[in-house]
């Protein structure tokens, strides 16, 4: 059987006007878990990452640190199947209809970096409008059917490709993650996206495949963090 290693993105700039930069932590983050894998004797045969900044240079810091001790790695392939879906798209098509019950929403979002637990609050409410559809159609806005079938064709791409027992780590992120894991388990949007409000920043969820068969084995493993003994590493946005 073959192995994919699903990789969330480091710590990228919550607050900052571009949050697609990975923070020093985020850096941090992504440099131990390529020690971790090396220290596991890990072999990849593949590595894909979407195009986001955040997850490029999660990639290509997490391969340094393998390349660094002796490992032999693999180019980076660019799929942008597996970027994350549109969080301001959707914070801008569900806000109106949030504020005649949410009036301070406006404020917190603005102020998110000082408000981190409200704005997460109301950000998964917003979320679980948009994958329940429960909004107005709006231009450009990329549904949840759409987001996971978009994420789903990236899957079926990499099995498509793969040999019967490489080892591919794809570097993406959580709402990616959590679409993959409603494609593979079965298991409900809402279900998925609680999962996903737990997926710490550079864990891995290990996928065992057969030809087009995948099956979860594990979830949001944070054993390199862990290992460490530093706690601040440990972050999930």
């Amino acid at each position: 059987m073959g192995n994919i290693y699903l990789i969330r993105h480091g710590q990228a700039s919550f607050g900052a006007d571009d949050y697609d930069v990975l923070s020093p932590l985020g850096v941090r983050q992504s440099q131990a878990l390529g020690e971790h894998l090396a220290q596991l004797d890990l072999h990849l045969d593949r590595c894909v990452a979407g195009d986001l900044r955040r997850q490029q240079d999660t990639a290509r810091l997490t391969l340094d640190a393998m390349a660094a001790t002796g490992c032999a790695i693999p180019a980076i392939e660019t799929d942008a199947a597996f970027n994350e879906f549109d969080a301001d798209g959707v914070i801008r098509a569900l806000l109106p209809a949030l504020l005649p019950d949410e009036p301070e929403a406006l404020h917190v979002l603005r102020n998110a970096a000082q408000n981190r637990s409200e704005f997460q609050r109301l950000f998964a409410v917003m979320v679980q409008r948009w994958h329940d559809g429960e909004h107005e159609a709006h231009d450009g806005l990329e549904t949840w059917a759409a987001f996971t079938a978009r994420v789903g064709a990236g899957l079926q791409r990499v099995l498509a490709q793969a040999s019967s027992r490489d080892n591919i780590a794809i570097f993406t992120s959580g709402g990616s993650i959590a679409a993959l894991l409603h494609l593979v388990t079965g298991i409900t949007p809402a279900q998925a996206f609680a999962l996903n409000w737990q997926i710490i920043n550079t864990s891995l969820s290990h996928l065992k495949f057969r030809g087009r068969d995948v099956a979860l084995t594990s979830f949001n493993s944070q054993a390199h963090v862990q290992l460490l003994r530093m706690p601040e590493l440990l972050t999930y946005r």
